[in-house]
């Protein structure tokens, strides 16, 4: 919105050429969207708890998360307001890009604000059922699928971190692979928020990342030169990517140990389904298995322990899943777990900017 407001005003004031540029714009929203979310924080708080929309423990879990209960939840209401207020401040509202990213968020957002309003208000404990929000999300990644796949330039090739000439091409099957993708990230992010931060740190560190990636892949000369798939107008979506980090960052201030707020499903899944969106737009997707290495050891710590305990009629892999259970279970403190996990993201996040040179 400021582009197209100040920018053309350039030429009478030379100081407003600084809108031309994604860097700006990005540390611009990067910058609002903390703000906004430690400004309206507190009262957020304040409201959840009014109205008593407090977290909702399970019975089965570790005994320490039982003075987690009522902390007010939904905060992931907070985080997509500023992003998207964000992203509307700094981005072109021209791109269709940047319009795909604000749609996954509040579609995704939306299945995750039933699931938690039935968890606390309707006394339902299991919230929306696996299946229908499955579906729901196989809708919403669907819709991104299509639209990106029919983008003026786009193909169907894939991309790899470390092989340069490694492109297959799944032609029309490759809106099934980008709705796996994203309905994936979603659910791991979900599945990753169950400690103090624990989701937030990541997530910070994830689209960091993806602002870099998307910067270039959207400059045709880096692109060229970096050796990276050329997506026109992917440039934008740097915007995006900064106002997730701003936000999460602005999340942590109220989320971190011990925490006053948490995210809930309406800020996991919504994370999750914009970070997943992201990497299948810049043509980055594999690369999200590195830098999101947290997300996916979580979710496949729940797959292999669900698994191996049908197969072994009641045995287990680790002491408790998701993984970050298994080391409280183990006798690790909340904010131990955390601080290391968030190492682990950080070393992988690194590893990934580096892949632009190992190719």
């Amino acid at each position: 919105m400021l582009y197209h407001f100040l920018y053309p005003l350039h030429n009478s004031l030379n100081f407003l050429n600084v809108f031309r540029y994604i860097t700006f714009r990005s540390i611009g929203g990067a910058v609002t969207a903390f703000l906004l979310v430690v400004m309206f924080g507190p009262m957020f708080i304040r409201t959840m708890r009014r109205l008593q929309i407090g977290q909702v423990i399970r019975d089965d879990g570790p005994a320490t998360h039982l003075a987690k209960q009522g902390v007010p939840t939904m905060g992931g209401l907070l985080i997509i307001a500023a992003i998207i207020v964000g992203t509307l401040f700094w981005a072109r509202l021209d791109s269709l890009l940047v319009w795909l990213g604000i749609f996954i968020t509040l579609f995704y957002g939306g299945i995750g604000f039933i699931d938690d309003y039935r968890k606390v208000k309707k006394n339902n404990s299991k919230g929306l059922s696996a299946k229908g929000k499955l579906v729901l999300q196989l809708v919403g990644a669907a819709v991104v699928g299509f639209s990106i796949y029919l983008y003026p330039g786009f193909d169907g090739h894939l991309s790899f971190p470390f092989f340069k000439n490694l492109r297959p091409d799944l032609g029309w099957f490759y809106v099934v692979f980008a709705i796996l993708v994203i309905v994936g990230s979603s659910n791991a992010v979900n599945l990753t928020d169950g400690l103090d931060g624990l989701a937030a740190g990541p997530t910070v560190v994830t689209a960091a990342v993806y602002l870099v990636f998307s910067y270039l892949a959207g400059h045709v000369v880096l692109a060229e030169y970096l050796q990276l798939p050329y997506v026109a107008g992917s440039g934008e979506l740097a915007i995006f990517c900064g106002t997730i980090v701003g936000a999460c960052l602005g999340f942590l201030w109220f989320n971190a140990y011990p925490a006053q707020m948490f995210m809930g499903d309406v800020g996991a899944l919504a994370l999750g389904g914009a970070l997943g969106s992201i990497a299948i737009i810049i043509k980055q997707e594999f690369l999200l298995a590195i830098v999101g290495g947290i997300f996916v050891m979580e979710a496949l710590s729940v797959i292999m322990q669900v698994g191996y305990f049908k197969l072994t009629n009641g045995k287990r892999i680790f002491l408790m899943a998701p993984f970050h259970h298994h080391f409280e279970k183990k006798g690790w403190h909340e904010p131990k777990v955390v601080v290391r996990f968030w190492i682990v993201s950080i070393i992988l996040g690194l590893f990934a900017i580096a892949t632009l040179k190992l190719r």
